[in-house]
Parts: C-alpha cells; structure tokens; sequence
C-alpha cells in the first residue's frame, strides 16, 4: 500500500500550493444511511479551517493539537511504520494515534525541495501577508510616489508585520520602501516599489531525545557536562 501511495502522487508537478494525503477513511454517510470510504482531501481542509479558528493561518494544521480527524470509524491504510516513508516523498501520513485518534501526521506541502515552502503553515503564512499587503498597496495608486507616500505605506506595513510576529507567525522581517529602490527610473515609469524579507516561523517536525543513565549520587552538573 506504500508503494502504491507513492507511485501515485510520483508524477504530480512540484508545488508549494498543493497538499498530498496518505489516503481514505471509513465513516457513516448519514444522507444514504451507509458505510462509505471518503477521500481525506475534505478533512486536511478541514484542519485547516481549525487552525484559522482556533490560532492563526500560519500555525501548523497538523499533530494532535490541531490534525484530528473528525466522523471517522477507522482509516483504509494506517502507515504509523511507514510514514517517514511517505513523507520523504511528500506525502502526509494521517495514522491512529494511540490516545489521541486518527491525526494528520505531517504538515509538507507538494514541493519537491528542501525549502521554507515545503512546509503548509508556511505557504499559507505568505499566502495571508500577499494578500494583507497587496490590499494596502492598491491604496497607494494615483498617490505621489515621495518620501511621505513611502513613508506612509511602511507605517502600515511594519505595525502589521510586527502583529503577526508577536502571534508567533515570523521570527523578524525588514520593509524597505524609501529612494534606493525607488530611484528616478522608478519613479519616472509611475511605479512604486517595496522590498519586504521575512524570516517565517518553522513547526518542529523531528524531537530528539537523549537519556543518560547514572549512577545513584551522581551529581547532574556532572554528567551533563561531560555528554
């Protein structure tokens, strides 16, 4: 069934936009009083929409404090052993987690390379400041393209940013928005240019733990010291 779950999402495009699930549950369709398998794609979006009600668009929608999986009897496929697997190829494993339920266990979009993007809480991160800023960007259309205009769109800008970052959404950020990108040239061809670099916030993914056995008496100090 591994195989089979990574031949099919194999050829699919790389992309930060798309998501890719492990596959189907098995719930109750009260409309047709039966027993059905039901796509998963419906409950990822779900999580989704729980995180954006409960915390922010840019918190991860996966693990046990947000990727439950509601109206499920059980899963056609559960891959807890082989969900590195599926993950290293982008695939989010959704498993039966002991205690906690079927759970999304992993929070990768569909991007085929090691980067910010490949993770959802980041995509929908910028997804929700492209959005935000572009709106305040509309309003300085047909405005004078001078220091005060800069000046006011950075005023909208990093108030905003440092909100998002006081919601744990980025670690730092810089708005450059003044004459040394928007030069004569710029200004001369009626456009208004702003550079915003963002550091996003990363969900923890893998937790190492060490444990070191002592003897009895032995002082921490110690044997931390020397690990």
């Amino acid at each position: 069934m591994t195989n089979n779950v990574v031949s099919f999402y194999a050829p699919i495009t790389s992309t930060t936009y798309g998501v890719f699930d492990s596959g189907y549950k098995y719930m109750f369709d009260r409309f047709n009083n039966t027993f059905r398998y039901v796509p998963l794609n419906g409950d990822i979006a779900g999580t989704c929409a729980r995180t954006d009600i409960e915390q922010f668009p840019w918190f991860s929608p996966a693990g046990t404090a947000r990727g439950s999986i509601l109206n499920s009897v059980k899963l056609i496929y559960n891959p807890k052993k082989q969900r590195d697997i599926l993950y290293s190829n982008r695939v989010n494993p959704v498993i039966l987690q002991p205690g906690a339920g079927i759970v999304l266990f992993g929070d990768k979009t569909g991007f085929g390379k090691s980067s910010a993007f490949d993770r959802i809480n980041v995509r929908r991160l910028f997804i929700f400041l492209e959005d935000a800023i572009s709106a305040a960007a509309k309003d300085q259309l047909f405005e004078f393209n001078d220091e005060l205009t800069r000046t006011n769109f950075v005023n909208i800008i990093e108030p905003f940013l440092r909100e998002v970052q006081s919601n744990r959404g980025i670690f730092d950020f810089v708005v450059i928005c003044d004459e040394t990108n928007n030069t004569g040239a710029v200004i001369d061809r009626n456009e208004f240019v702003a550079d915003i670099f963002i550091k996003p916030a990363r969900s923890i993914n893998f937790i190492g733990l060490t444990f070191v056995a002592t003897r009895t008496g032995v002082d921490f100090e110690e044997v931390i010291g020397s690990v």
